[in-house]
This record gives C-alpha cells, sequence and structure tokens, in this order.
C-alpha cells in the first residue's frame, strides 16, 4: 500500500450552493433528478433529525476495518460529508461515539455509512446527520487496506471526492457536482410549486382534475 492510496480532494461543490440544497427536501431534488439517482432505501438516519448537505470525503475501506475511516475524519473539515463505502457489511461497526464526537468537533456535515456503527442511542441525540445501513455492538479491526478520495459506490450511487451529498428522513441522495447548479435551480422550482400545493390542500381548493385526465387519457374512465 503506497502513499496514493490518500489522495488529495482536487475539486468540491460549492459551499455557499450546499447550504442553499439543505432548505429543499429530498425528495424533491430527486424527482428534478428524474428519480434515476436514489439508492436502494438501505441508509437509514440514525441521528436525532436534520437535513444533511455537503461535500463528498470518499472512504473504499475492506469491510469490518476502520484504519482508513479514521483517518477520513481527520482529513475532513467543516461542510464536508464523510462517505464510506464498507460492502454493507454489518459484522462489524465503522463508526461509534468517540469518532462521532471527534466528528462535531471539526464541523463535519455528516457522516454516511454504508455498513454498520455502533453506540447507538447517543448517535440518535446527535445533530450531525448519520445515515447507516445497520448497528451492531461489535467493533471493527483496524489493519487496512483501504482508498481515501475515490470514486465509490453507497447504495448503488456513485459518489466521487467533491459530489454533494443530501440526506433526510428520506434517505440519502448524491448530485454530481458539475450538475450541482442547475439542479439546485430546478429542485428550487419544484419546491415552490409544492408549497402553493400543499397550501391549496390545507384550504381545501387543490385542484384534482388532473387524476380524471390521466385515467381518461389512459383509458380506464370515459
Amino acid at each position: 500500500m503506497t502513499s496514493t492510496a490518500i489522495r488529495p480532494r482536487t475539486s468540491r461543490v460549492d459551499a455557499t450552493l450546499a447550504e442553499k440544497f439543505r432548505q429543499i427536501p429530498v425528495a424533491n431534488v430527486s424527482d428534478v433528478m428524474g428519480r434515476l439517482y436514489g439508492g436502494d432505501c438501505t441508509l437509514r438516519p440514525r441521528h436525532a433529525g436534520g437535513r444533511m448537505a455537503g461535500a463528498a470525503v470518499t472512504v473504499k475501506t475492506k469491510a469490518s476495518d476502520i484504519l482508513f475511516v479514521q483517518k477520513a475524519f481527520d482529513i475532513a473539515g467543516p461542510g464536508d460529508v464523510i462517505c464510506v463505502d464498507g460492502d454493507g457489511n454489518l459484522n462489524h461497526a465503522l463508526m461509534g461515539e468517540i469518532m462521532l464526537a471527534h466528528a462535531t468537533a471539526r464541523g463535519i456535515a455528516g457522516v454516511v455509512i454504508n455498513g454498520a456503527i455502533r453506540d447507538a442511542a447517543t448517535v440518535r441525540l446527535s445533530q450531525v446527520p448519520v445515515f447507516s445501513v445497520g448497528v451492531t455492538h461489535r467493533g471493527p479491526f483496524r489493519n487496512g487496506p483501504g482508498l481515501i478520495n475515490v470514486p465509490i459506490v453507497l447504495d448503488n450511487m456513485v459518489v466521487n471526492p467533491g459530489d454533494l451529498v443530501l440526506g433526510d428522513d428520506d434517505g440519502v441522495l448524491v448530485v454530481p457536482m458539475d450538475q450541482a447548479e442547475a439542479i439546485y435551480q430546478a429542485a428550487h422550482a419544484l419546491s415552490e410549486v409544492e408549497d402553493k400545493q400543499l397550501a391549496d390542500a390545507q384550504a381545501g381548493r387543490l385542484d384534482r382534475s388532473s387524476i380524471d385526465e390521466a385515467l381518461r387519457k389512459l383509458g380506464y374512465i370515459d
């Protein structure tokens, strides 16, 4: 294993743009991306609540091994989201309360673990967003090998270093950094439309005519 295993991140999504995304539900972003880029719904929120948005620091680690994950927590800084591909293995935890405390102190914007965490009771109280596939009490090994800041796959989503990583109670979504501005504009516009629809629904004046139009077009009603 050489020093190329720990690579510098050469670019990242703009921090101001990432903060704008934090105001938009992940579902709306997913909709304007054609619903093609979401994961398989195995990454679930473990924290107290709140939306996640930040630039990816990626880790590829051998299943059940934490060495390169720990190094990524030292490399990542304010506004970053640490994304760990641990092969979805649930036999050993790749993060616990001590690493969470370290992430909180460093201003890290979130952690996504394609694998297990532990100290779940502490994580449930956290204001730092944490997503994982599962929970176990069993601790990890620390031998490597691993890679930092390389393309990885999380829940069938490709994540490149610096990509925008979003998360809320509905799950995790990755936005390619070179598409982030255009996707934000579309998602923001959709959110404004849906806010009006919600207000109309609450007031009992929501236009439902499109349902019959769709049924008629498909031949289900005359």
